[in-house]
C-alpha cells in the first residue's frame, strides 16, 4: 500500500476519473477527502471506498467559490490534520460554439470552473502540502495542449492550456517545499463529462472536416480509455515512484492527439 498514512483531496470525485482515482488511492492506503457539487453525488464513491476497507469523507463545494473551497479544505484538515495529495480534477466542457455565438457568460463559466477552480483547489491546500511535501495532479486535456481541431471548444481549450501554465509556474515555486506538481492530459475517456457540454448546431458549418477510417485512437483501434486507466497514472504521480517528476504534462490518449494534432 503505497499511500499509507497520506491524505488525498480529490475534486470531481463523484464520477468518472475522480471517482476511479479516489477508489484506487484509497485502496493504496490514502484517506480520501472526496469533493463534488452535492453530497448525493458522492454517495456511491464514499460507500464503495468504505466497502473495500478504506476511509473517506464527502466534501461539498462549488470549486469556483473561494469560501466554499476553503470550507471544504478546513473540513478535511479538521478530520485528518494534513493534506499530502491534491487531485484537481473537477471541470466542465461548457459551451462549444463558433466564436460569434460564444457569449461572455459562456466563456466566464468555463474559465471560472476549470481554471479558477484549479487555482482555488491548489491555493487552499498549499499551506498543508508545504508542511511535509506532497503531490499535486491537475486534470487538463489533449484539447488546448496538443489538439486544436475541436472547433468551438475555444473556452474549454483555453482553460486547459491555462492549467498547464499554472502547473509549471507553481511547480517551480513549490519545489523548495518538496511539493511536486504535474498535469495529466486525457483524450477520449468513458466518462459523463459530455453531459456538461452544450454544442452549437452551427459547429459543423465552421469545422474543418477530417476522416479517420481506422479510428482516431491508434493504440486501441478507436476505443476510448477508461477512468481506471487515468487513475493508474494519478496513482503513479501521487506516489514516491514519481519522486523526481514535476512541472510535467503526461498525455493519456492512446496516441490520439498525435494523430489529430
Amino acid at each position: 500500500m503505497q499511500l499509507t498514512g497520506k491524505v488525498a483531496f480529490i475534486t470531481g470525485a463523484g464520477s468518472g476519473i475522480g471517482k476511479a482515482a479516489a477508489k484506487l488511492l484509497a485502496c493504496e492506503g490514502a484517506k480520501i477527502g472526496a469533493l463534488d457539487h452535492t453530497e448525493d453525488s458522492l454517495k456511491d464513491t464514499i460507500a464503495e471506498i468504505k466497502r473495500d476497507g478504506g476511509e473517506a469523507i464527502p466534501l461539498v463545494a462549488d470549486i469556483s467559490d473561494p469560501a466554499q473551497v476553503d470550507k471544504a479544505v478546513k473540513q478535511l484538515t479538521d478530520k485528518w490534520q494534513r493534506i499530502d495529495i491534491v487531485f484537481a480534477n473537477a471541470g466542465i466542457n461548457g459551451v462549444w460554439a463558433p466564436i460569434e455565438e460564444l457569449t461572455p457568460e459562456d466563456w466566464d463559466k468555463t474559465i471560472q470552473t476549470n481554471l479558477k477552480g484549479t487555482f482555488l483547489t491548489v491555493k487552499c491546500a498549499v499551506p498543508f502540502l508545504k508542511k511535509q511535501g506532497g503531490a499535486v495532479i491537475i486534470t487538463s486535456s489533449v484539447n488546448g495542449t496538443r489538439i486544436f481541431s475541436n472547433t468551438g471548444a475555444t473556452a474549454y481549450s483555453t482553460s486547459k492550456a491555462g492549467q498547464v501554465a499554472f502547473a509549471k509556474m507553481i511547480a517551480l515555486e513549490l519545489a523548495k517545499h518538496r511539493v511536486r506538481v504535474n498535469v495529466i492530459c486525457p483524450g477520449a475517456i468513458t466518462t459523463n463529462i459530455d453531459q456538461s457540454t452544450e454544442k452549437s448546431e452551427h459547429l459543423d458549418e465552421v469545422k474543418e472536416p477530417v476522416i479517420y477510417p481506422e479510428g482516431d485512437i491508434p493504440l486501441t483501434d478507436g476505443q476510448p480509455g477508461t477512468p481506471e486507466d487515468v487513475a493508474n497514472l494519478v496513482l503513479f504521480l501521487a506516489s514516491d515512484a514519481a519522486s523526481h517528476i514535476t512541472g510535467t504534462e503526461m498525455w493519456i490518449d492512446g496516441a490520439g492527439s498525435l494523430l489529430r494534432g
